[in-house]
C-alpha cells in the first residue's frame, strides 16, 4: 500500500516535474515538408539561374513589359491558338517564393559581329524596363547581398544573365560595359562554336578555348562576372575550370550520367566543379531531363527528313498531305514520353552524389522551353521540387543550399575573388579587334 504523499510532499514533486519541464528541450514540432520547405523559403532566397522571359517579351509584344500584363497569372488569360501561355508573371513568381532571378539576356548564335552587340543591349534594355514596370514585384540586384536585402523586402532581386561568348563581338572593351550595365554571368558560348570557345552543340574547332578564351575568363574573374559554363564543350569546361580563380556555374545544365545530351555535366567535370567551388543549377528542359525523350525526339527529327526534305530527299517530297499523314501515323504508333518533376530530382540527387551537396543549384529555362516536365511548369512549382526531395529524406540545411544558398555563396566569392583582382589593369585590345 502506496501512502498518500503529504501536502509538502506532493508540492515538492510537482516543483520537480516544473523544473525538469523547464529544463528539458522542447522537442521540434514534426513538420510536414510542405511546411518545411515554406519555412525555408521564408529565410532563403530560392534563385533561378536561367530564365528566358526577356526574349519572349521582344518576340510576343516588342519587348515592352508592360503590354504582356505581366501583373496577371498568364495562365488565367483568353487561350491564343498562336502562342502559348508565358511561363513567368509576377502572381506566380511570388507564388513559387522566388526570391531571386538571372534574367536571361539571349540571342540567336547566328547573330554575330556588331550586329550581336546591338541587339544585346536592345535585351539587357529589355531586362531594365521590365524590372522598372514592375516597381513592386522586382528590384534590380548587382551582388549576393543584394539579392539577401531584396528577398527581405518581399521582392524578386533581378540579375542579368548574358548567354553567348558571341555577344561580345571578341571584345574585352565590350565585356567590361556589359558588366558595367548589371550584367554577372557570361555562358561561353551558346549552340554555335565561337572564334574563342568549342561549344557542345556545334563541331569543335579550338579542343577547348583559344588564348583569347583565356583571357576572357580571367577579365570575368578580374571583373566579378561568374563564368558560366552551360552549352559549352567538355573540354573547354575542363579548361575553364583549371583557369578560373574563381567559382564557376552552369546557369541551366543537367546531369549526363542519367541523360546522355551533349548539354549535360559528364561525372568527371563535377568533380572538378567540387574542386573549384562552383555551382550546377539543374535545368527542367524535357531533353535534358529523360534521356528517353532525347532519343524519341531524335527519331522524330530523322522521320520528318524521311518523309520530306526537300529539294532532293524524302518518300514523299512535294506531297505535304501523304507527309503529315505518314508522320501522324509514326506519332499514333510512338506516342512521346514525358519528363516529369520526380526525374528533375533524380539529377539533383545524381548532382549531389557526384559533387556534394555545396555545388547543386536550380536553372529552370522557363519561356525557353516549349513546355516544362509534368509537375514543373511554371515559376510557381518551385516549392513542388523541394517538397519531392525533401520526401527523399533531405534535411533543411541541404533544401536551402539548392534553393538558393549554394549559388549565393558562389556569387559572394567571386566577388571576393574580383576585389582581389581590382589592381590589374584591364587588358588592352586593338580597337575595332575581332577575336580569332
Amino acid at each position: 500500500m502506496t501512502r498518500p504523499l503529504s501536502r509538502l510532499h506532493a508540492g515538492l514533486a510537482l516543483l520537480g516535474i516544473a523544473t525538469l519541464a523547464l529544463a528539458s528541450p522542447k522537442k521540434p514540432l514534426d513538420l510536414s515538408p510542405e511546411a518545411r520547405v515554406a519555412r525555408i523559403l521564408a529565410t532563403t532566397p530560392l534563385v533561378d539561374g536561367h530564365n528566358d522571359l526577356p526574349y519572349e517579351l521582344r518576340l510576343r509584344d516588342g519587348g515592352d513589359p508592360i503590354a504582356a500584363h505581366l501583373e496577371v497569372d498568364q495562365s488565367t488569360l483568353p487561350a491564343n491558338k498562336d502562342r502559348a501561355p508565358l511561363m513567368t508573371d509576377m502572381p506566380r513568381l511570388h507564388a513559387g517564393h522566388v526570391g531571386g532571378q538571372f534574367w536571361s539576356v539571349w540571342i540567336p548564335a547566328t547573330v554575330t559581329g556588331p550586329d550581336a552587340v546591338q541587339m544585346t543591349l536592345d535585351q539587357i534594355d529589355i531586362e531594365k524596363r521590365l524590372v522598372a514596370a514592375y516597381p513592386r514585384d522586382l528590384e534590380s540586384a548587382l551582388t549576393a547581398a543584394d539579392v539577401r536585402r531584396i528577398h527581405h523586402s518581399g521582392k524578386v532581386a533581378s540579375l542579368i544573365g548574358v548567354e553567348g561568348g558571341h555577344q561580345i563581338n571578341g571584345s574585352l572593351a565590350t565585356l567590361r560595359q556589359y558588366y558595367a550595365l548589371g550584367v554577372r554571368y557570361m555562358t561561353l558560348t551558346h549552340t554555335a562554336t565561337t572564334p574563342w570557345a568549342d561549344a557542345a552543340t556545334d563541331t569543335p574547332k579550338h579542343h577547348g578555348l583559344s588564348p583569347f578564351g583565356i583571357e576572357v575568363v580571367h577579365e570575368m574573374n578580374r571583373l566579378g562576372m561568374l563564368v558560366d559554363l552551360s552549352h559549352v564543350s567538355p573540354d573547354v569546361m575542363r579548361q575553364t575550370l583549371a583557369a578560373s580563380k574563381a567559382p564557376v556555374m552552369f546557369s541551366h545544365s543537367s546531369a549526363r550520367a542519367l541523360d546522355d545530351h551533349p548539354r549535360n555535366v559528364p561525372d568527371d567535370i563535377l568533380k572538378l566543379v567540387a574542386a573549384n567551388g562552383g555551382v550546377v543549377m539543374t535545368n527542367f528542359a524535357p531533353d535534358y531531363v529523360s534521356e528517353e525523350l532525347f532519343h524519341w525526339t531524335a527519331d522524330e527529327e530523322a522521320e520528318k527528313t524521311r518523309y520530306n526534305s526537300p529539294p532532293y530527299a524524302g518518300l514523299y517530297i512535294g506531297q505535304p498531305e501523304r507527309a503529315a499523314a505518314a508522320l501522324a501515323e509514326w506519332h499514333r504508333k510512338h506516342p512521346q514520353p514525358k519528363s516529369t518533376l520526380a526525374q528533375v530530382a533524380d539529377h539533383i540527387e545524381h548532382l549531389r552524389a557526384i559533387a556534394g551537396i555545396d555545388h547543386v543549384g536550380i536553372g529552370s529555362d522557363f519561356d525557353g522551353i516549349e513546355e516544362g516536365p509534368v509537375g514543373l511548369g511554371n515559376v510557381s512549382c518551385y516549392p513542388a521540387l523541394l517538397i519531392e526531395l525533401a520526401r527523399r529524406g533531405w534535411s533543411d540545411e541541404e533544401l536551402a543550399k539548392v534553393a538558393g544558398e549554394n549559388i549565393l555563396r558562389a556569387m559572394a566569392q567571386a566577388e571576393a575573388v574580383a576585389a582581389a583582382l581590382q589592381s590589374e589593369a584591364p587588358k588592352l585590345q586593338p580597337l575595332a579587334h575581332m577575336a580569332e
